[in-house]
Formats: structure tokens, C-alpha cells, sequence
């Protein structure tokens, strides 16, 4: 009876770990169509085929969920950008890499889906204790990677780490938000990627 035990658990375990999966993607694909107001909880079990005891199984209610999905998207997006700094085909600068850095941020925040999910909804559905946790641990980590190895280059200033990576996660977040709610997108992305350029050349070492 043990060893039947045994391998039933890892099965149980995987099937546990498929319906939150599941979950996640089916609410990361409603927010993204509908918004988090308009998506009822009855809609993300349809869609994922479970029932809306297993859903209360993995997540407390839909602000839970939804901060998953928001991580998720986190996730991707800081992968996305990860790349672009760390791919050393150009042999660029390091304060090149910092710029490289920033744009591929606003560019993977140009999709409607992520910009209403991790932009405009997440403002509004969570409070600001939580969107400073949730940029700690994505964005302003990857800045903090992006700006030590830069100083270390000597590329920029020395100057207290921790301050100016969460600085710039905000102005991020700034810019990403200006771009989701402008009528001509292409126009604020151009203004946004120059001013944080602008910025970001500021930390250069003085003569």
C-alpha cells in the first residue's frame, strides 16, 4: 500500500501543478482580451476547464490569481529584455547595453495584452506596498544587474545601487504607462525612449 501511495503522489502532484497552469493561462488570456473588472472568476474556470473549487484550491480569490498572471507577464517581459543586454554580438559599450536595456523594456510592453495587464490594470487592482514588491523582483533587479555591470565598466558613476534601480524602474513604469494610454503610440514611444536616454546618459562619470 506505501509504494501505491508513493507513486500515486507524484501524479497527484503534477496534475495539481497542470490546473494551476492552467488557471494562469487561461486568466492571462481574459485579462489580456477583457481587463481584470470584466473577467469574472466563472469565466477563467470555463476557459480552463476546471472547477471553481479547484480554482479557490490554488488561489485565496481573483486578486490572487491575477498576481500571478501579473508575475508571469513579468516574467517574460524581463527575460525578453535580459536578452538584449547580455547579448555581446554587437560588442557594444556597456552604457550602450543600459540603452539597449531600456528600449527593449518599452518595446516588450508594446503588446495591448501585457500593457492592460502588468500597466493599466495592475495599478488599479493593487496597491502600491505590492507594485514596489513586484518591481523589486523583476524590474528593478534587472536594472540593478544592468547599472552594476555598467559601473563596474566604469561606464557610469558609482553611486548607491539599490535607490537608482528602483528610480528607474518608476521612470519605466512612467513611460510604459504614457505609451498604453496615448492615442498615437509610435509618437510617445519616440519621446519616452529619448528622455530616458537623456537620463541614462546623465550617469555618466564628470569630468
Amino acid at each position: 500500500m506505501p509504494r501505491t501511495m508513493d507513486r500515486a503522489r507524484p501524479a497527484n502532484v503534477a496534475k495539481s501543478e497542470a490546473t494551476r497552469r492552467g488557471l494562469i493561462t487561461a486568466g492571462r488570456r481574459l485579462f489580456g482580451e477583457q481587463g481584470y473588472a470584466a473577467t469574472s472568476v466563472d469565466e477563467v474556470v470555463k476557459a480552463a476547464g476546471v472547477t471553481k473549487g479547484a480554482l479557490y484550491h490554488h488561489f485565496r480569490d481573483k486578486d490572487d490569481l491575477f498576481r500571478a498572471v501579473v508575475e508571469g507577464v513579468k516574467v517574460d517581459v524581463t527575460a525578453i529584455a535580459a536578452e538584449s543586454f547580455y547579448d555581446d554580438s554587437g560588442n557594444d559599450d556597456p552604457l550602450q547595453r543600459v540603452h539597449r536595456l531600456f528600449i527593449a523594456m518599452i518595446d516588450a510592453h508594446l503588446d495591448p495584452a501585457v500593457q492592460r495587464i502588468s500597466i493599466i490594470d495592475a495599478r488599479s487592482v493593487f496597491d502600491a506596498a505590492t507594485r514596489r514588491d513586484l518591481a523589486t523582483r523583476y524590474e528593478a533587479s534587472l536594472l540593478r544587474g544592468a547599472f552594476r555591470t555598467a559601473m563596474r565598466a566604469g561606464a557610469i558613476e558609482q553611486q548607491p545601487l539599490a535607490p537608482l534601480a528602483h528610480i528607474f524602474a518608476g521612470a519605466l513604469a512612467e513611460a510604459c504607462a504614457l505609451i498604453a494610454e496615448a492615442d498615437d503610440k509610435d509618437a510617445a514611444r519616440a519621446e519616452v525612449t529619448e528622455v530616458l536616454a537623456r537620463l541614462v546618459d546623465g550617469l555618466q562619470p564628470r569630468a
